[in-house]
């Protein structure tokens, strides 16, 4: 409401001091046809137009890894890549904890950002053949079923999903680009970067050989 004031304010000084600046400047001023159309381009502006520009930004929301914040965040929705991100956390991080499954969404998303990848985050996480086992995420690949038995696990991770695809999260892999549980051990692992360690899970950026001159 202060705000709303303030700006209402602004907007009836900017009025009259355009209709006296009108007045001024009709005889003295030589670029006066310019400046009197320019005011008049000024004076058929709705007031709640200039409200509207000067409308203060939102307020990011504060990401804390915490299940009691979590459960303080409206149940999440969103069109088709919030739908194949929250599938994805269910499948592949359902199990982590709360920062583990914010960094498994930062590498979908540095992924959507690289150019080696799809520049979706459904096309990143259908990236594959379409064979079995030769896809980038297991779960979209493995023969079995993608329903969805623990619909809290589901809400949870939703709205995890709704918060890395709204920038509310703070950046945790240093751009990792690939992961893998401690359980197993890739082959790829052993000649990219290890970036971080959160979890279960193991972050990597990929370190790409560049041409030599």
């Amino acid at each position: 409401m202060r705000f709303f004031l303030k700006s209402a304010t602004f907007v009836a000084a900017l009025t009259i001091f355009a209709s006296g600046l009108s007045a001024e400047t009709r005889t003295t001023d030589p670029n006066n046809a310019l400046r009197q159309a320019e005011l008049r381009g000024l004076s058929s502006v709705p007031s709640s137009r200039f409200a509207g520009l000067l409308t203060a930004p939102k307020t990011e929301t504060q990401v804390s890894f915490s299940r009691s914040w979590l459960d303080t965040q409206p149940a999440a929705t969103g069109g088709a890549e919030w739908a194949c991100l929250s599938q994805a956390l269910y499948f592949e991080a359902r199990g982590e904890t709360l920062k583990g499954q914010f960094a498994v969404a930062e590498v979908i998303i540095n992924r959507v950002k690289s150019t080696r990848f799809p520049d979706s985050v459904c096309g990143v996480i259908n990236q594959g053949t379409g064979k079995k086992y030769q896809c980038q995420f297991t779960y979209t690949c493995d023969g079995k079923s993608d329903a969805i038995r623990e619909p809290s696990a589901y809400t949870s991770v939703g709205k995890v999903a709704r918060a890395v695809l709204d920038g509310q999260a703070p950046a945790l892999t240093s751009g990792a680009t690939h992961y893998h549980t401690t359980a197993v051990r890739p082959k790829w692992a052993r000649v990219y970067s290890k970036t971080a360690a959160i979890g279960v899970h193991l972050f990597y950026r990929h370190t790409y050989r560049t041409a030599k001159n």
